[in-house]
């Protein structure tokens, strides 16, 4: 990396730093004067108020950093601008591109932070900080649900499940399968009291079986030796424990792997519904390229400032940044109503924010 580039990225990082810290300081100050009461009433232990204040933020992450980028490249430019240095660089005749480089390559890095915590972390701290919170700050760290209920369309097997553990879903307490024949007769019930997910497969205790004949009575097992087995591996079941949690998880704290999953193996959705949640995996891919998106139109802005007044572009700016956060949720109500197709409702905004960015650029190249 050259001297030049350098400079401008150490220029760049210490604004973006000091905003990103207040307004995720700003946040967790907020929740915790809310939840103060509960905090103090319980007292936990110190790793879970990290882990409730890490999940609360995850979520926002993305827009926290759009903010903190529009506000850092605002401040930069318009201090590069001030001293006179975009001018010394351009007429020593480097390009618009190369001044600004080190900024977009740190959105850009910001982008792929902001993805990878939206598929990896954000997902489950979320539902951990909702539901510490839902508890009061008791919470221990299990989540049991019963009673839960899993069809495979593909497959044929229907899945009835007495006790499972959302954090523990490798093994469930009271398993009973149905396996329907192509015409939807039951074909078999397999139960046992205990199953276990290792090493890939599916791991039945003490299983029992019971036959149907077409016509829905029962008939002589067709394997007797099966009933006297203690343990029994099911490599052709294709279901995982993620399978089970997703069902029970509330849709907006799945990942867009599991949302797609979902959407898989649920083809019976309701063409409403389908095209509804189609919006929210589109809209998750799109929203880390929001801090793209506004750096590109906060630095024509910063520039503008250098030359003119100080609130002119700051003002510019900002007003830039509301009115993608408006067209980004009118693009959500128009897809959700059905007015626009799922994929132009998530990523419309972005990419007519984007081409006004770039030609803000263009105009000071």
């Amino acid at each position: 990396m050259r001297i030049l580039s350098r400079y401008v990225l150490a220029s760049f990082l210490l604004p973006l730093t000091y905003c990103l810290a207040t307004f995720v300081s700003l946040y967790i100050v907020i929740e915790l004067i809310d939840a103060y009461g509960d905090l103090a009433a319980a007292k936990p232990a110190p790793w879970v108020v990290v882990l409730y204040f890490a999940g609360y933020i995850a979520p926002l992450f993305e827009w926290l950093l759009a903010a903190a980028l529009l506000l850092a490249s605002l401040y930069t430019m318009w201090q590069l601008c001030r001293h006179s240095e975009v001018t010394a660089m351009r007429a020593s005749g480097l390009g618009l591109g190369t001044i600004i480089g080190p900024m977009v390559g740190t959105a850009l890095a910001g982008a792929a932070l902001a993805a990878v915590n939206l598929e990896f972390f954000a997902p489950a701290a979320s539902e951990y900080a909702k539901r510490v919170k839902d508890e009061k700050f008791s919470f221990q760290g299990t989540d049991v649900r019963e009673n839960i209920n899993y069809y495979n369309t593909e497959g044929r097997r229907i899945w009835r499940i007495n006790r499972m553990d959302l954090y523990a879903p490798e093994a469930l307490d009271g398993v009973q399968i149905t396996f329907e024949r192509p015409n939807g007769t039951r074909e078999v019930d397999v139960s046992c009291k205990r199953a276990e997910y290792k090493d890939g497969m599916w791991w039945f205790f003490y299983p029992q079986y019971t036959w149907y004949d077409e016509i829905g009575l029962q008939v002589e097992p067709r394997l007797p030796q099966l009933a006297r087995l203690p343990l029994r591996a099911m490599p052709t079941l294709g279901e995982t424990p993620d399978d089970f949690v997703n069902e029970t998880r509330e849709w907006s704290f799945l990942s867009v792997r599991a949302r797609l999953r979902y959407l898989r193996v649920h083809p019976s959705l309701g063409a409403s519904e389908r095209r509804s949640k189609w919006y929210d995996i589109h809209y998750r891919l799109a929203a880390p390229w929001s801090g793209v998106v506004i750096t590109l139109f906060a630095i024509p802005m910063g520039i503008a400032t250098g030359r003119q007044s100080v609130f002119k572009g700051i003002l510019a700016a900002i007003g830039l940044f509301f009115a993608f956060f408006a067209a980004v949720n009118g693009g959500m109500i128009l897809a959700k109503r059905e007015l626009v197709p799922a994929f132009v409702g998530a990523w419309a905004p972005h990419a007519l924010f984007l081409a006004t960015g770039l030609a803000l650029l263009w105009r000071q190249r």
